[in-house]
Protein backbone atom coordinates (compact mmCIF):
# COMPACT_ATOMS: atom_id res chain seq x y z
CA UNK A 1 0.00 0.00 0.00
CA UNK A 2 2.95 2.53 0.89
CA UNK A 3 4.54 1.62 -3.13
CA UNK A 4 1.25 2.18 -4.53
CA UNK A 5 0.86 5.70 -2.72
CA UNK A 6 4.06 6.70 -3.09
CA UNK A 7 3.88 5.68 -7.20
CA UNK A 8 0.47 7.95 -6.87
CA UNK A 9 1.45 11.08 -5.31
CA UNK A 10 4.39 10.80 -7.94
CA UNK A 11 2.39 10.48 -10.92
CA UNK A 12 0.57 13.02 -9.56
CA UNK A 13 3.78 15.34 -9.05
CA UNK A 14 4.98 15.03 -12.98
CA UNK A 15 1.31 15.47 -14.16
CA UNK A 16 1.26 18.86 -12.08
CA UNK A 17 4.44 19.93 -14.06
CA UNK A 18 3.13 19.09 -17.64
CA UNK A 19 2.04 21.83 -19.77
CA UNK A 20 -0.39 21.56 -22.75
CA UNK A 21 1.05 22.45 -26.54
CA UNK A 22 -1.09 24.87 -27.22
CA UNK A 23 0.22 27.34 -23.81
CA UNK A 24 3.97 26.20 -24.78
CA UNK A 25 3.44 26.94 -28.56
CA UNK A 26 2.31 29.45 -31.03
CA UNK A 27 0.60 28.13 -35.28
CA UNK A 28 3.58 30.09 -37.43
CA UNK A 29 1.29 32.67 -39.66
CA UNK A 30 -1.24 32.80 -37.16
CA UNK A 31 -1.11 35.83 -35.34
CA UNK A 32 -2.46 39.60 -34.87
CA UNK A 33 -1.86 42.51 -37.25
CA UNK A 34 -1.93 46.22 -36.16
CA UNK A 35 -4.08 48.62 -37.82
CA UNK A 36 -3.82 52.34 -37.72
CA UNK A 37 -6.21 55.40 -38.98
CA UNK A 38 -7.03 59.16 -39.18
CA UNK A 39 -9.82 60.72 -38.24
CA UNK A 40 -12.06 62.93 -36.78
CA UNK A 41 -13.95 62.88 -33.58
CA UNK A 42 -17.25 65.90 -33.36
CA UNK A 43 -19.98 66.48 -30.93
CA UNK A 44 -17.20 67.77 -28.07
CA UNK A 45 -18.54 70.52 -25.95
CA UNK A 46 -15.93 73.27 -26.79
CA UNK A 47 -12.90 71.05 -25.65
CA UNK A 48 -11.71 69.91 -29.33
CA UNK A 49 -8.73 71.10 -30.72
CA UNK A 50 -10.33 75.07 -32.08
CA UNK A 51 -8.72 77.10 -34.46
CA UNK A 52 -5.13 77.04 -34.10
CA UNK A 53 -4.56 73.67 -35.24
CA UNK A 54 -4.68 73.73 -39.11
CA UNK A 55 -4.53 69.98 -40.02
CA UNK A 56 -8.13 69.43 -37.55
CA UNK A 57 -9.29 72.39 -39.84
CA UNK A 58 -8.10 71.18 -42.66
CA UNK A 59 -9.39 67.79 -42.47
CA UNK A 60 -12.99 68.96 -41.56
CA UNK A 61 -12.82 71.16 -44.75
CA UNK A 62 -12.38 67.97 -46.60
CA UNK A 63 -14.96 65.73 -44.92
CA UNK A 64 -17.42 68.51 -45.37
CA UNK A 65 -16.69 68.66 -49.15
CA UNK A 66 -16.71 64.80 -49.66
CA UNK A 67 -20.14 65.22 -47.93
CA UNK A 68 -21.38 67.80 -50.60
CA UNK A 69 -21.23 70.95 -48.13
CA UNK A 70 -18.88 73.62 -49.69
CA UNK A 71 -17.71 76.11 -46.93
CA UNK A 72 -18.21 79.84 -48.23
CA UNK A 73 -15.82 82.22 -48.90
CA UNK A 74 -14.81 85.51 -47.34
CA UNK A 75 -13.25 88.66 -48.97
CA UNK A 76 -13.62 90.26 -52.40
CA UNK A 77 -15.35 88.17 -54.88
CA UNK A 78 -14.37 88.88 -58.64
CA UNK A 79 -15.38 86.32 -61.43
CA UNK A 80 -11.80 87.82 -62.69
CA UNK A 81 -9.16 87.06 -59.76
CA UNK A 82 -10.16 84.00 -58.06
CA UNK A 83 -6.80 84.46 -56.04
CA UNK A 84 -7.81 87.05 -53.70
CA UNK A 85 -11.42 84.38 -52.45
CA UNK A 86 -9.90 83.18 -49.14
CA UNK A 87 -11.32 80.41 -47.17
CA UNK A 88 -13.27 80.90 -44.25
CA UNK A 89 -11.25 79.79 -41.21
CA UNK A 90 -12.84 77.34 -39.10
CA UNK A 91 -13.26 76.99 -35.69
CA UNK A 92 -13.35 73.38 -35.18
CA UNK A 93 -13.94 73.98 -30.83
CA UNK A 94 -15.85 71.18 -30.82
CA UNK A 95 -14.07 68.68 -33.41
CA UNK A 96 -10.69 67.11 -32.74
CA UNK A 97 -8.21 65.16 -34.82
CA UNK A 98 -7.12 61.88 -33.63
CA UNK A 99 -5.45 58.91 -34.04
CA UNK A 100 -7.34 55.43 -34.17
CA UNK A 101 -5.54 51.73 -33.42
CA UNK A 102 -7.05 48.55 -33.30
CA UNK A 103 -5.76 44.65 -33.29
CA UNK A 104 -6.89 42.76 -36.13
CA UNK A 105 -7.35 39.01 -34.61
CA UNK A 106 -5.99 35.58 -36.89
CA UNK A 107 -9.20 34.23 -38.71
CA UNK A 108 -11.18 37.85 -38.67
CA UNK A 109 -13.51 37.62 -41.17
CA UNK A 110 -15.28 40.47 -43.17
CA UNK A 111 -18.45 41.75 -41.14
CA UNK A 112 -16.96 40.91 -37.50
CA UNK A 113 -16.12 43.55 -34.85
CA UNK A 114 -13.40 44.79 -33.53
CA UNK A 115 -12.46 47.20 -30.48
CA UNK A 116 -10.81 50.19 -31.16
CA UNK A 117 -8.77 52.45 -29.35
CA UNK A 118 -8.84 56.55 -29.92
CA UNK A 119 -6.65 59.20 -28.77
CA UNK A 120 -5.97 62.80 -29.43
CA UNK A 121 -3.21 64.44 -31.48
CA UNK A 122 -3.67 68.03 -30.88
CA UNK A 123 -4.62 70.46 -28.13
CA UNK A 124 -7.87 68.84 -27.60
CA UNK A 125 -8.71 68.53 -23.76
CA UNK A 126 -10.94 65.71 -23.65
CA UNK A 127 -13.34 63.31 -26.02
CA UNK A 128 -16.21 62.88 -23.38
CA UNK A 129 -19.47 62.76 -24.90
CA UNK A 130 -17.76 62.23 -28.98
CA UNK A 131 -18.35 60.43 -31.50
CA UNK A 132 -16.06 59.42 -34.29
CA UNK A 133 -16.91 59.84 -37.77
CA UNK A 134 -16.16 57.16 -40.15
CA UNK A 135 -12.67 56.12 -40.16
CA UNK A 136 -10.49 54.01 -42.43
CA UNK A 137 -8.35 51.55 -40.81
CA UNK A 138 -5.07 50.53 -42.75
CA UNK A 139 -2.75 47.66 -42.05
CA UNK A 140 1.28 47.65 -42.85
CA UNK A 141 0.84 47.34 -46.51
CA UNK A 142 -1.41 50.14 -47.04
CA UNK A 143 -4.44 48.72 -47.52
CA UNK A 144 -7.51 49.05 -45.70
CA UNK A 145 -8.81 46.30 -43.37
CA UNK A 146 -11.38 47.79 -41.07
CA UNK A 147 -14.02 51.08 -40.97
CA UNK A 148 -14.37 52.31 -37.18
CA UNK A 149 -17.42 54.63 -36.42
CA UNK A 150 -19.15 55.31 -33.06
CA UNK A 151 -19.97 56.93 -29.62
CA UNK A 152 -16.48 56.95 -27.38
CA UNK A 153 -16.30 55.54 -24.03
CA UNK A 154 -14.21 57.57 -21.74
CA UNK A 155 -13.41 57.08 -18.21
CA UNK A 156 -11.04 60.45 -17.57
CA UNK A 157 -12.51 63.63 -16.41
CA UNK A 158 -11.28 67.14 -17.03
CA UNK A 159 -12.03 70.17 -15.03
CA UNK A 160 -10.74 74.18 -15.11
CA UNK A 161 -11.84 77.32 -13.70
CA UNK A 162 -10.57 80.22 -11.86
CA UNK A 163 -6.69 79.14 -12.91
CA UNK A 164 -7.74 75.67 -11.03
CA UNK A 165 -7.48 72.54 -12.98
CA UNK A 166 -8.84 68.87 -11.73
CA UNK A 167 -7.72 65.43 -14.03
CA UNK A 168 -8.98 61.97 -13.00
CA UNK A 169 -7.95 59.91 -15.76
CA UNK A 170 -6.73 60.29 -19.22
CA UNK A 171 -9.59 62.19 -21.07
CA UNK A 172 -8.26 62.83 -24.09
CA UNK A 173 -7.93 58.76 -25.09
CA UNK A 174 -11.19 56.11 -25.00
CA UNK A 175 -12.50 53.11 -26.49
CA UNK A 176 -15.15 52.40 -28.82
CA UNK A 177 -16.13 48.43 -27.77
CA UNK A 178 -16.42 46.62 -31.29
CA UNK A 179 -16.01 50.20 -33.07
CA UNK A 180 -14.99 48.69 -36.40
CA UNK A 181 -16.30 46.43 -38.70
CA UNK A 182 -14.00 44.16 -40.71
CA UNK A 183 -13.56 44.69 -44.26
CA UNK A 184 -10.91 42.27 -45.70
CA UNK A 185 -9.90 39.06 -44.20
CA UNK A 186 -5.73 38.65 -43.67
CA UNK A 187 -4.90 35.05 -45.49
CA UNK A 188 -2.75 32.77 -43.24
CA UNK A 189 -0.90 29.24 -44.71
CA UNK A 190 -2.80 27.26 -42.06
CA UNK A 191 -5.39 25.92 -44.70
CA UNK A 192 -3.18 24.95 -48.18
CA UNK A 193 0.50 24.43 -45.84
CA UNK A 194 1.98 20.88 -45.88
CA UNK A 195 3.22 21.07 -42.96
CA UNK A 196 2.16 23.38 -39.85
CA UNK A 197 4.83 24.93 -37.54
CA UNK A 198 4.90 25.19 -33.97
CA UNK A 199 6.67 28.01 -32.47
CA UNK A 200 7.96 27.68 -28.99
CA UNK A 201 7.64 30.80 -26.72
CA UNK A 202 10.35 29.85 -24.74
CA UNK A 203 12.77 28.76 -26.99
CA UNK A 204 14.49 25.99 -25.71
CA UNK A 205 16.06 22.27 -27.23
CA UNK A 206 14.97 20.00 -24.74
CA UNK A 207 11.50 21.87 -24.90
CA UNK A 208 11.52 21.20 -28.79
CA UNK A 209 12.74 17.21 -28.39
CA UNK A 210 9.68 16.68 -25.81
CA UNK A 211 7.22 18.31 -27.63
CA UNK A 212 8.05 16.19 -30.65
CA UNK A 213 7.96 12.83 -28.66
CA UNK A 214 4.90 13.73 -27.31
CA UNK A 215 3.16 14.09 -30.51
CA UNK A 216 5.03 11.52 -32.40
CA UNK A 217 3.70 8.98 -29.36
CA UNK A 218 0.03 10.05 -29.37
CA UNK A 219 -0.30 10.13 -33.68
CA UNK A 220 2.49 7.98 -34.56
CA UNK A 221 6.44 8.18 -35.33
CA UNK A 222 7.08 10.77 -37.92
CA UNK A 223 3.99 13.30 -37.52
CA UNK A 224 6.38 15.69 -35.88
CA UNK A 225 10.00 16.68 -36.17
CA UNK A 226 12.21 19.65 -34.77
CA UNK A 227 13.21 22.20 -37.02
CA UNK A 228 15.54 23.72 -34.48
CA UNK A 229 15.20 24.74 -30.71
CA UNK A 230 12.31 27.25 -31.38
CA UNK A 231 10.18 25.39 -33.89
CA UNK A 232 8.80 22.27 -34.69
CA UNK A 233 6.92 20.93 -38.05
CA UNK A 234 4.03 18.86 -37.88
CA UNK A 235 2.53 17.09 -40.47
CA UNK A 236 -1.16 18.03 -41.10
CA UNK A 237 -4.21 16.32 -42.48
CA UNK A 238 -5.12 17.93 -46.50
CA UNK A 239 -8.90 18.40 -45.77
CA UNK A 240 -9.81 21.63 -43.19
CA UNK A 241 -12.22 19.73 -41.19
CA UNK A 242 -9.81 17.18 -40.31
CA UNK A 243 -6.81 19.98 -39.77
CA UNK A 244 -8.87 21.63 -37.27
CA UNK A 245 -9.78 18.63 -35.15
CA UNK A 246 -6.24 17.79 -35.52
CA UNK A 247 -4.84 20.66 -34.20
CA UNK A 248 -6.73 21.19 -31.46
CA UNK A 249 -5.98 17.40 -30.40
CA UNK A 250 -2.22 18.05 -30.93
CA UNK A 251 -2.69 21.74 -28.41
CA UNK A 252 -4.55 20.05 -26.02
CA UNK A 253 -1.00 17.33 -25.55
CA UNK A 254 0.08 17.58 -22.20
CA UNK A 255 4.01 17.29 -22.39
CA UNK A 256 6.52 18.22 -19.52
CA UNK A 257 9.06 21.25 -21.04
CA UNK A 258 12.45 21.55 -19.77
CA UNK A 259 13.54 24.05 -16.49
CA UNK A 260 13.94 27.45 -18.31
CA UNK A 261 18.02 29.26 -18.08
CA UNK A 262 18.48 30.83 -14.55
CA UNK A 263 17.70 34.05 -14.46
CA UNK A 264 17.63 37.29 -12.02
CA UNK A 265 15.45 39.65 -13.04
CA UNK A 266 15.61 43.20 -11.37
CA UNK A 267 13.21 45.97 -11.54
CA UNK A 268 15.54 49.12 -10.67
CA UNK A 269 12.36 51.64 -10.10
CA UNK A 270 10.21 49.19 -8.06
CA UNK A 271 13.26 47.24 -5.71
CA UNK A 272 11.60 43.72 -7.47
CA UNK A 273 13.59 41.71 -7.77
CA UNK A 274 12.66 37.60 -9.39
CA UNK A 275 15.26 35.21 -9.16
CA UNK A 276 14.46 31.34 -11.02
CA UNK A 277 14.87 28.17 -9.42
CA UNK A 278 18.46 27.07 -10.70
CA UNK A 279 20.29 30.06 -9.77
CA UNK A 280 23.62 29.09 -8.35
CA UNK A 281 26.18 31.12 -6.99
CA UNK A 282 30.02 29.80 -6.10
CA UNK A 283 31.96 30.53 -3.62
CA UNK A 284 31.50 34.52 -2.17
CA UNK A 285 31.89 35.72 0.52
CA UNK A 286 29.73 39.16 0.74
CA UNK A 287 29.91 42.40 2.99
CA UNK A 288 27.07 45.06 2.47
CA UNK A 289 26.97 48.13 4.76
CA UNK A 290 26.21 51.95 3.79
CA UNK A 291 28.58 54.94 5.50
CA UNK A 292 26.42 57.96 6.73
CA UNK A 293 27.41 61.29 7.14
CA UNK A 294 25.67 64.18 8.89
CA UNK A 295 26.61 67.21 9.20
CA UNK A 296 24.77 69.69 11.25
CA UNK A 297 25.41 73.88 11.34
CA UNK A 298 25.01 75.68 14.37
CA UNK A 299 24.50 79.46 13.60
CA UNK A 300 26.33 81.66 16.80
CA UNK A 301 26.47 85.73 17.37
CA UNK A 302 29.62 87.28 18.89
CA UNK A 303 28.79 90.26 20.56
CA UNK A 304 31.24 92.46 21.48
CA UNK A 305 31.84 94.16 24.91
CA UNK A 306 30.23 97.65 25.16
CA UNK A 307 33.37 99.16 25.75
CA UNK A 308 35.28 96.92 23.55
CA UNK A 309 34.81 98.46 19.75
CA UNK A 310 34.22 95.90 18.17
CA UNK A 311 31.65 94.35 15.64
CA UNK A 312 29.00 92.08 16.08
CA UNK A 313 29.73 88.94 13.87
CA UNK A 314 27.95 85.75 12.88
CA UNK A 315 29.70 82.52 13.24
CA UNK A 316 28.77 79.38 12.00
CA UNK A 317 29.99 76.36 13.93
CA UNK A 318 29.80 72.75 11.98
CA UNK A 319 29.21 69.49 13.80
CA UNK A 320 30.26 66.31 11.71
CA UNK A 321 29.58 62.83 12.82
CA UNK A 322 30.32 59.87 10.10
CA UNK A 323 28.46 56.81 11.06
CA UNK A 324 29.25 53.01 9.81
CA UNK A 325 27.46 50.45 10.86
CA UNK A 326 28.91 46.87 11.76
CA UNK A 327 26.97 44.67 9.15
CA UNK A 328 27.81 40.81 9.62
CA UNK A 329 29.63 39.18 6.59
CA UNK A 330 27.75 35.71 5.07
CA UNK A 331 29.87 33.42 3.01
CA UNK A 332 28.24 31.59 0.01
CA UNK A 333 29.17 27.58 -0.17
CA UNK A 334 29.94 26.27 -3.82
CA UNK A 335 26.75 25.60 -5.28
CA UNK A 336 24.43 27.72 -3.44
CA UNK A 337 20.91 26.93 -3.95
CA UNK A 338 17.76 29.68 -3.56
CA UNK A 339 16.85 29.14 -0.46
CA UNK A 340 20.38 29.67 0.93
CA UNK A 341 20.57 33.18 -1.11
CA UNK A 342 17.65 34.22 0.44
CA UNK A 343 18.26 33.27 3.76
CA UNK A 344 21.65 34.82 4.15
CA UNK A 345 20.43 38.14 2.71
CA UNK A 346 17.20 38.46 5.18
CA UNK A 347 19.60 37.27 7.75
CA UNK A 348 21.40 40.67 7.55
CA UNK A 349 18.20 42.39 6.74
CA UNK A 350 19.09 43.78 3.94
CA UNK A 351 15.99 46.01 1.71
CA UNK A 352 15.61 45.22 -1.53
CA UNK A 353 17.67 47.82 -3.24
CA UNK A 354 20.60 46.44 -1.34
CA UNK A 355 19.62 42.96 -2.48
CA UNK A 356 19.80 44.19 -5.97
CA UNK A 357 23.53 45.94 -5.34
CA UNK A 358 24.35 42.17 -3.48
CA UNK A 359 23.56 40.30 -7.03
CA UNK A 360 24.98 42.81 -8.99
CA UNK A 361 27.83 42.72 -7.46
CA UNK A 362 27.93 39.36 -7.70
CA UNK A 363 27.25 38.95 -11.06
CA UNK A 364 30.31 41.34 -11.87
CA UNK A 365 32.38 38.98 -9.79
CA UNK A 366 31.71 36.12 -11.82
CA UNK A 367 30.34 34.00 -8.81
CA UNK A 368 26.50 34.50 -9.73
CA UNK A 369 25.79 31.61 -12.61
CA UNK A 370 22.86 33.32 -13.84
CA UNK A 371 21.81 36.03 -16.44
CA UNK A 372 20.99 39.13 -14.83
CA UNK A 373 18.44 41.34 -16.57
CA UNK A 374 17.56 44.80 -15.40
CA UNK A 375 14.28 46.32 -16.59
Amino acid sequence: MRTLAFLFLALLSASSWADRIKDLTSVAGVRSNQLVGYGLVVGLQGTGDGADIDFTAQTMKSLLDRLGASLATEGRRSDFDISQQQPRQLDVANAAAVLVTAELPPFAKPGQRLDVNVSTIGKAESLRGGNLVMTRLFGVDGEVYALAQGPLTVTGIGAEAAGSSVSIGVPTAGRIPGGALVERAVETPFGYADNIVLNVGSPDFATAAAIVDGINREFGEGTARAIDGASIAVRAPRDLDQRVSFMGMVGDLAVTPAEGPARVVVNSRTGTVVISRNVRVTAAAVNHGSISVRISAVNQVSQPNAFGGGDTAVIQNADIEVEEPTVPMFLFEPGVELRDIVDAVNTVGAKPSSLIAILEALKSSGSLRAELVVI
